[in-house]
């Protein structure tokens, strides 16, 4: 496994995002680590590895489409964002919906409430 800070000459190796997340699923604590092609791919990766444990169908469940707004502020980093997450389950595509000032929160909260809307659709009660 390789590991490089980004360059702007060398583009040959990939680097690599990971994402540990702590999800509290009925009275079982669950602590995941995973990678992925960027911060959002890892922080999706880690949820389903949790999640899948407990809810083996949400392996049907994808990421189709990841968008970023800025809707609130100053345009800076500090401003207030908008993350639309469109998913797919193969046979329905949704879409869902987080707001903060931090990127990572607002993909949380879309990525969340995806799986947690796919689950209440096929008729399961999240723990």
């Amino acid at each position: 496994e390789k590991r490089r800070r980004p360059s702007m000459t060398e583009s040959d190796e990939e680097l690599l995002s990971e994402a540990t997340v702590k999800i509290k699923v009925g009275g079982d604590v669950i602590h995941t680590a995973a990678e992925g092609n960027g911060p959002v791919d890892a922080l999706d990766a880690a949820m389903r590895k949790s999640l899948v444990v407990f809810y083996p169908r949400l392996e049907a469940v994808r990421l189709v489409d990841y968008k970023v707004r800025v809707i609130e502020g100053t345009g800076g980093t500090g401003a207030r964002v908008r993350v639309l997450i469109e998913s797919s389950d193969g046979e329905q595509e949704w879409r869902t919906v987080g707001s903060s000032t931090n990127i990572i929160e607002a993909s949380w909260l879309a990525l969340a409430d995806s799986l947690e809307y796919w689950l209440l659709k096929k008729g399961t009660t999240p723990l």
